[in-house]
């Protein structure tokens, strides 16, 4: 099994935002040094979803779908 990659949310961002204006993922993962188109367009989809919450979430961690993560406290949030 491969190892897993932790992108900043700010790569997240900026490779949505290559791929909404039509850059080439060829482009977008050679420029933002990403392994994977498949993590490109899964990035993709939660932003067209609108749950960009998700680009927070840590490398293996899954939220219950349209949710973000679980606070023990108001004062966490």
């Amino acid at each position: 099994m491969g190892t897993r990659v932790s992108y900043p949310v700010e790569v997240k961002q900026k490779a949505v935002e290559m791929r909404l204006a039509g850059v080439s993922m060829k482009e977008i993962l050679r420029e933002l040094n990403i392994t994977n188109k498949t993590q490109v367009q899964t990035w993709v989809r939660w932003h067209k979803a609108g749950d960009t919450h998700r680009f927070e979430q840590p490398v293996g961690k899954q939220y219950t779908h349209r949710k973000g993560p679980e606070y023990s406290s108001e004062l966490e949030r």
